[in-house]
């Protein structure tokens, strides 16, 4: 009667194992669809959910330096298409109804609408609070910007015309709004995302960009103190300084080294950042060269982290360098864990970040 009990539950198990793994995939058409419904939406520029989707991809490196051709390719990378459907997810209040909404919002076929909201609510459920907890700190300290501006960013001295779309899912207008604007100083409308610069191909297009009254070409040094020759440096001399390089083989890299700069940079790296936020959006620690030496205080390995071989080099420096027998041991040739105890006592934080890439 045992044996029996166990024979049918045994078979029992092996029909039920099917179908929970086939819950948790999404069809050949489901993935063909909402990639190329996110891929459409992308291309307005003006889609809150996607403006939204795209934003996370980039500020958390899901889409990795090329986020744009990421969004145009979600079916080519399925992390990164787990990625977006996790942040639309976000978009949507962890809400299924919502996200429903959202997904024919999107045109997604109605064959597929209740598949892919099942998959995506299954997989990600546990995480709705933390992401909508997420989701208003964003909003509340302007990472992503409730307002979003469309355009291309027009040379510094010229005005340009804004379209601008309301990212959140529900902002009520002020009660009592009469619509007269008070004076104030004219909105700075230029497009600050770094994206903008990795679709260009030459030195002239990003002269037709930002205005040649904003670009020059001048030498620069690596990350080592080294002479690399010649950089167009976009706003020189201000807290937006970026240097951009163009190489024979396609290959482009952005420099930044300004604290208080405005541009977007991807994973959200800026200068002035400690290196235990760097920690984070790796999601495990890292080795560090020794400072004062040879590539000293440069990034020697990402150990595997999401920046691993993502085309970001960094270079750090440490801001409380006073007790010499502590900073002693962060310096010549040796390498350090951005972990160490000791490397928070000395304030190590990012002096210069690089970006590279192909396009």
């Amino acid at each position: 009667m045992k044996l029996t009990y166990m024979k049918r539950l045994f078979v029992l198990l092996m029909l039920i194992v099917p179908f929970a793994a086939q819950a948790q995939k999404l069809s050949e058409s489901a993935i063909e669809n909402i990639s190329e419904r996110m891929a459409h939406q992308f291309q307005l520029r003006n889609d809150p959910a996607l403006v939204f989707v795209t934003e996370q991809m980039s500020r958390t490196g899901s889409g990795g330096l090329e986020v744009d051709k990421t969004m145009m390719e979600l079916k080519k990378d399925p992390a990164a298409m787990d990625a977006a459907l996790k942040f639309l997810y976000q978009y949507s209040d962890g809400n299924r109804q919502t996200l429903i909404a959202n997904l024919r919002a999107m045109n997604i076929s109605s064959g597929n609408v209740y598949p892919i909201a099942t998959y995506v609510v299954n997989k990600f459920k546990g995480e709705a609070k933390e992401l909508q907890e997420e989701k208003a700190e964003l909003y509340r300290i302007g990472a992503i910007p409730k307002v979003t501006s469309v355009m291309v960013a027009p040379p510094a001295a010229q005005p340009g015309n804004v379209t601008t779309v309301n990212t959140a899912t529900a902002v009520p207008a002020a009660a009592g709004a009469t619509g007269t604007a008070t004076a104030a100083e004219p909105e700075d409308t230029r497009n600050w995302d770094v994206r903008a610069v990795f679709a260009l191909q030459r030195p002239d297009d990003l002269v037709n960009l930002y205005g040649k009254e904003n670009v020059v070409l001048r030498g620069v040094s690596d990350l080592d103190g080294n002479d690399a020759g010649k950089a167009w440096v976009v706003y020189p001399d201000t807290n937006n300084e970026m240097e951009v390089v163009f190489r024979k083989d396609s290959t482009k890299t952005i420099t930044f080294g300004m604290e208080n700069s405005k541009w977007k940079s991807p994973f959200g790296i800026k200068p002035g950042d400690p290196i235990e936020k760097v920690v984070k959006i790796n999601t495990r620690s890292f080795r560090v060269n020794g400072f004062e030496w040879t590539n000293g205080g440069i990034v020697d390995s990402w150990e595997g982290g999401a920046l691993d071989k993502k085309g970001v080099n960094i270079l750090f420096k440490a801001i409380n360098s006073g007790d010499p027998d502590l900073y002693d041991k962060f310096t010549g040739d040796t390498k350090f864990k951005a972990d160490n105890s000791g490397v928070k006592k000395l304030g190590v934080v990012v002096d210069k970040v690089v970006f590279t890439t192909y396009q």
